[in-house]
């Protein structure tokens, strides 16, 4: 009993090597570390960083800068490596809002094409309709990558290597993160575990064929998701049903003649006996079903790439 005691308690400290109010820094492979947000603390997402032999690549940089400081000074703490790179898995506000903490440490921020183009634009529609000047100015201080690519990029960290590959579905700007030597796979926010995910620019049926794409290439990694906690491949499969499961629940409904908010009422206790207990139900369900909808008939609007 006192060996198997030890034992679970020699598993926990690799796992879980930091806590905060805000965030968890969890060992996920030989020098790779997931950086779980808390629910309604300031990281506001997950994020993630990677130790070489010549520098260390950050992934993702939470919603404030106050939490991106505190995920450089853990990182300290891991390695006196310095942060070399900076991976921003999409545009979002709360997986690029410590961009700049990064960047005055010397970081170079590398990220999708699409996403240089939206970082300071796009993030103004999480304020409404009518930013208040210090929201605006907010958003037009965040810092844009440095380089871009278009589909592939492999990142050095001296002899490690790091694949950044673009898929479709949440932005129509994401990028993965794979380690190969780790098997690891940083999924930004096309990986969501045990969360409903926020939908208002995704394209649902090119995101399910992306995680099916995953689940096939990656079929024994370590997931780290943009929200909720490390994942497996069978997280993964479990959130690809949802979005295959609300697509269906809400063409069944189309079908039988429902629209709006009769059809919302229609799947809304359907999707919930399922996964109701997901994290984020309650604020993204019905926006989930209201935006699937309107992908569903043509209507959706989602961010265009510059020049487009």
């Amino acid at each position: 009993m006192k060996v198997k005691s030890v034992l679970i308690l020699l598993l926990f400290a690799a796992s879980a090597v930091a806590q905060s109010s805000d965030f968890n820094i969890k060992k996920v492979g030989d020098n790779v570390y997931a950086a779980i947000g808390v629910d309604g603390g300031k990281a506001g997402s997950d994020a993630g960083f990677i130790v070489g032999d010549k520098g260390v690549l950050v992934v993702d940089t939470f919603t404030t800068t106050e939490a991106a400081r505190a995920l450089l000074e853990e990182i300290k703490k891991v390695t006196p490596q310095p942060v070399r790179f900076v991976v921003n898995t999409h545009y979002h506000l709360d997986h690029t809002g410590g961009n700049a903490v990064f960047a005055e440490a010397g970081a170079t921020i590398i990220a999708h094409q699409n996403l240089r183009g939206w970082v300071r634009t796009e993030n103004l529609k999480f304020f409404g309709a009518d930013p208040k000047p210090e929201q605006r100015a907010r958003v037009e201080a965040l810092v844009p990558p440095d380089e871009t690519y278009d589909q592939a990029m492999d990142v050095y960290l001296g002899s490690r290597r790091v694949h950044l590959r673009y898929l479709p579905g949440h932005t129509g700007g994401d990028t993965v993160v794979f380690i190969p030597d780790a098997n690891v796979v940083f999924g930004g926010d096309l990986v969501w575990q045990k969360h409903l995910p926020n939908l208002i620019d995704a394209t649902t049926s090119a995101w399910i064929e992306t995680l099916d794409r995953m689940l096939v290439a990656h079929p024994n990694a370590t997931f780290v998701p943009g929200h909720g906690d490390v994942a497996t491949p069978s997280d993964v499969k479990e959130f690809r049903n949802y979005l295959s499961t609300l697509r269906a629940d809400i063409e069944k409904a189309k079908q039988a003649g429902k629209s709006g908010q009769a059809l919302q009422d229609e799947v809304l206790p359907e999707i919930q006996a399922q996964y109701g207990t997901w994290g984020f139900f309650k604020n993204f369900a019905p926006r989930n079903i209201t935006q699937t909808e309107a992908e569903l008939a043509g209507t959706k609007k989602v961010p265009q790439p510059a020049g487009n």
